[in-house]
């Protein structure tokens, strides 16, 4: 089984800094903020007033109108996303009756939340206008596996399908899961990643109420400032990103370029609190291990860690003290750095944006920067690569991802060799 090595041949995002890969990176080591105020709804009410919104995305580009009204705006960027991945890894829009085998082709795309747009929009028209009003769309268009579903009929995607959902580790986990299932050789091919869409008045009081956002209203792009001993809180996002995984040789035989191997993958739960990540770090740090392991590479041969760092108190903390917990001495002399700065939290879709920032970072041996970092915190005391892209040739990256709920997720991403 272990045989079988998994690798990366095509990459998509759709984001606040960028509705493609290229733009998107530029942006992040450009240090260009994406984060500004609401104006999907208006937020005059709300404790933070201020998100990383996506803009300038026109689902025209890859549907009719009619199309798209049957889909939440997650499942649309799912499919902006998808579709860059699929033209980058050179497969073709229709997989049924072309040269790859349509059954050894699955999807795995997750969501935190899922359609919470179309959930708030037709709860109003069942307290305003009655339940014989409601969408016969209203399911099949909140629940988190159609961004999976779509994409599987778009494509004709016949292999496994389905959906991770571990909050903001949801991607992270949707990643590692796929990595398995081309490495148990139930597939050869894996659509994954994560898409979100919780821009809304539920999404935004739900978090107020939790005094998890920052309130930094008056300065937005200074707003999302991981690890920085002034940070108040994250940013909501959204967007999505997506990653065509392929078997090696599968990959080799159709001539696809090979971006970067996937090599670890790490799982696990820290049997803690609802929204806390452990104390110490112990979950994630287990997470690392795990993938250090399964990846077959020590400490010292990982280049780059893309933090969670969401830029409150308790994540940043705690994932400083498991990187440490998990790297040694070595933890003190790795480039890290949170993209967060830049994009806010996706939420959902984090952990594939941020798994492609490390296998561009693979590519072209820079390391974004984590915007915002002015003010050091005692106890956040490694190298965050503050401010400013630095160029450092390096052969792994590892991303992590936690999840609210004490879900702990990490990928290792190495340079194809």
């Amino acid at each position: 089984m272990n045989e079988r090595r998994v690798v990366v041949t095509g990459t998509g995002v759709i984001s606040c800094v960028g509705n493609n890969v290229v733009d998107f990176w530029s942006s992040l080591i450009n240090g260009k903020c994406g984060i500004g105020p609401v104006t999907r709804f208006d937020a005059a009410e709300f404790r933070t007033q201020i998100s990383g919104e996506v803009k300038g995305f026109n689902v025209e580009n890859y549907m009719t109108v009619k199309d798209a009204k049957r889909l939440d705006l997650f499942c649309q960027y799912a499919v902006g996303a998808a579709d860059e991945a699929m033209k980058q890894a050179g497969l073709p829009q229709e997989l049924r009756g072309s040269a790859i085998d349509a059954p050894r082709v699955g999807v795995l795309v997750g969501s935190g939340i899922g359609g919470l747009k179309t959930l708030e929009e037709q709860c109003r028209i069942l307290h305003e206008r009655g339940p014989s009003r409601t969408s016969p769309l209203l399911i099949p268009m909140m629940i988190i596996d159609m961004a999976s579903g779509s994409l599987s009929m778009r494509y004709g995607a016949q292999g496994p399908n389905m959906a991770a959902v571990t909050a903001c580790g949801t991607a992270c986990h949707s990643i590692g899961e796929a990595f398995w299932i081309i490495k148990r050789d139930d597939a050869d091919i894996m659509i994954t990643g994560g898409a979100e869409a919780t821009i809304i008045p539920l999404g935004f009081a739900g978090f107020c109420s939790m005094k998890a956002m920052s309130q930094r209203n008056s300065d937005p792009l200074h707003a999302s400032r991981p690890f920085d001993r002034d940070r108040d809180g994250f940013v909501m996002a959204e967007g999505s990103g997506v990653l065509i995984l392929e078997e090696l040789e599968h990959a080799k035989k159709r001539g696809a370029n090979i971006l970067a191997e996937v090599i670890g993958y790490g799982a696990t739960g820290d049997a803690y609190h609802i929204t806390s990540p452990s104390p110490g770090g112990d979950g994630a740090a287990r997470a690392i291990k795990m993938a250090m392991k399964h990846a077959g590479i020590n400490p010292e041969e990982i280049g780059y860690i893309n933090a969670h760092g969401t830029s409150t108190e308790l994540n940043d903390k705690f994932e400083t003290q498991a990187i440490k917990a998990a790297l040694g001495d070595y933890a003190h002399k790795v480039a890290i750095s949170s993209t967060k700065g830049t994009t806010g939290h996706g939420l959902g879709c984090a952990g594939a944006i941020e798994t492609i920032a490390c296998i561009k970072a693979l590519e072209t041996g820079v390391i974004p920067p984590t915007i915002n970092y002015e003010n050091p915190d005692p106890e956040c005391d490694l190298n965050y690569t503050p401010n400013t892209a630095k160029e450092i040739k390096i052969k792994a990256a590892v991303n992590i991802n936690l999840g609210f709920g004490g879900h702990n997720g990490v990928v290792i991403v190495k340079k194809f060799e």
